[in-house]
Parts: structure tokens; C-alpha cells; sequence
């Protein structure tokens, strides 16, 4: 019997397969390079500040927590991280523990780790309120030059507006002492040794002058430092700044099993931090295997 195969059925076959190829270089998906996380809610998370070890820099390793918010960790507890900003460098955390306008609370002394209060200590327009204090506080009698006027507040005014410390007044028919004071204060001296029965804290101080309490920020300003690594040049390579666990140097991270140096290798990482060396082999590859096959058409 004569053979019904035509004489093109070859070449059909091979363009089938360059049909194919073709396809699936269109579907290849591209690796995410990434090895850290990028965000914990709604709070973004850059460089010095990492999630994951080995991540950010390592002078604030293991300083934050991440469950379905952001909490900065310290010896003395847990502080939600209200927001960063990182052109300005700082960051604003919330105590739960302390007191505030609308809420009275038993004092909680804040407490950094040494490195915690040179790297990223509260900022200088951070002003921490103690409150109720007694009259044989310190910072009434030796210490008294640490309490400072605080843009022409004072105590009868906090007393008087703020439905929290308007307690004060009324179970001692008076007006309790109060102490405006900075990070210094409460760092070397406990609650405890100031003798004062709660405390709060109040964030951009410069700009509250004529501002009563109710319209006041509560929360606790942190001004953190970024020491100079090279890491705009890992960056920009499309790499993630972090540091090796074991050394604790600066290292590019370039993906979750290549780090480098200083930068990652050209054509390894794209800008939005994909891995596309994968690609680039299996388009070369389709390439020679296209050529050749047109050829032998």
C-alpha cells in the first residue's frame, strides 16, 4: 500500500515544536528574589528594619515582632509601631500601659536596652508627663531642674481638662505636682524612685504651644540611625539590604540562596526584584533550538 505521509509532515512537526517552546516561554513564570518581608499590616518595612534574621541591619536584630500588627520589643514590654518614616527617621510607637487623657492606668516604667537607647532612643520633641507625683518626689527637691516648662503648659491645666487626671484633683482636693520632663529622666530613675503614680507621653511637643491636652498625640517618637553600608548600591542592583547571621556583616542579599557582597551579579535581579536568570537560559536555549530547526526546514 502507498504511503498517505506528505512530504511536509516534517516540517509541520518541527514548527509544532517551536509552537510549543514558544508557549511555554510565555507561561515560565519568574522567581520572586526576595528573602524579606517587605510589610507587617499596613506599616512598610525598609532597610535598617528587618522582619526575618538576616534581614535590615543588624543593629536592630530581633527588635520587632510581627503577628497581624507591628510591635517594637524592649525589656519592658511590647509597643505597637503606629508608623515609620523613614525620610525623617523615625518612628512612633504606642504604650499600652500608660495613661493618657481619656485613660487612667497604673504606671508602667519604659524601659531600652543600652543599644536601644543610643541607636533608636525617643526624640527630643518626645515629652514624658509624670503625673500625681508626691511632694518628696526627686525631681521636686534634688532633681527638680529635670522637670522643664513645657510650651507654657502646667499641671492645673492637665488636671483640669482631661477627664483622666481630673481624678487627681478630685481625691486630693488639690492640685498634685506634675513633672514635664525628657527620656533622660525616666531612663536612669524608675516610677517607683520618682514617686509619681503614672505617667504619659506626648509626641511633637514643638508645635503643641497653645494647644490644650484633649488635642494632644499621645504616643512615644523613636529617631533611629542608619549607619552608611553601601546599601543604596545592593539596592539598586535590586537586592535587599541585610547582614550575615553568623558575621553579622553587611551582605546583599541577591534571593533566598545567593547573597553577595555589596551588589547583585548584572542580569540577575530586575528593579522590582524578580529573578529572570531562569528566563534568560531557557530564552537562549529556545533561540538556538529555533535556529537550528529553520534551518534543516
Amino acid at each position: 500500500m502507498q504511503s498517505t505521509q506528505t512530504p511536509f509532515t516534517p516540517i509541520f512537526f518541527k514548527l509544532r515544536i517551536l509552537t510549543l517552546l514558544l508557549l511555554q516561554l510565555q507561561i515560565l513564570p519568574t522567581l520572586s528574589l526576595s528573602p524579606c518581608r517587605t510589610s507587617c499590616g499596613n506599616v512598610a518595612i525598609k532597610y535598617p528594619f528587618g522582619l526575618d534574621d538576616g534581614c535590615g541591619a543588624p543593629q536592630f536584630r530581633h527588635m520587632f515582632n510581627c503577628t497581624t500588627d507591628l510591635f517594637f520589643t524592649t525589656p519592658s514590654g511590647f509597643y505597637k509601631v503606629q508608623s515609620i518614616d523613614y525620610d525623617k527617621k523615625t518612628m512612633v510607637v504606642y504604650d499600652p500601659a500608660m495613661s493618657t487623657c481619656s485613660i487612667l492606668q497604673p504606671h508602667h516604667d519604659f524601659v531600652m536596652t543600652d543599644i536601644q537607647s543610643v541607636i533608636i532612643p525617643p526624640s527630643p520633641d518626645t515629652i514624658f508627663v509624670l503625673l500625681n507625683c508626691s511632694i518628696d518626689s526627686p525631681v521636686l527637691n534634688h532633681y527638680k531642674n529635670l522637670c522643664f516648662n513645657f510650651s507654657g503648659h502646667s499641671c492645673d491645666e492637665l488636671y483640669g481638662s482631661c477627664n483622666a487626671f481630673r481624678l487627681f484633683h478630685l481625691l486630693t482636693n488639690s492640685t498634685p505636682p506634675c513633672c514635664f520632663t525628657g527620656y533622660d529622666t525616666v531612663k536612669y530613675m524608675s516610677m517607683n524612685i520618682l514617686d509619681c503614680t503614672h505617667y504619659t507621653t506626648v509626641i511633637n511637643s514643638d508645635n503643641l504651644k497653645g494647644i490644650g491636652p484633649l488635642d494632644w498625640v499621645y504616643g512615644i517618637k523613636l529617631s533611629f540611625t542608619v549607619a552608611d553600608t553601601g546599601c543604596e548600591r545592593c539596592a539598586g542592583s535590586g537586592g535587599t539590604c541585610g547582614f550575615d547571621t553568623e558575621t553579622v556583616g553587611f551582605s546583599c542579599l541577591c534571593s533566598t540562596s545567593m547573597n553577595a557582597t555589596r551588589e547583585c551579579a548584572a542580569g540577575s535581579v530586575t528593579d522590582d526584584g524578580h529573578g529572570h536568570a531562569p528566563m534568560l537560559l531557557f530564552q537562549a536555549f529556545v533561540f538556538i533550538l529555533g535556529t537550528f530547526l529553520c534551518m534543516n526546514l
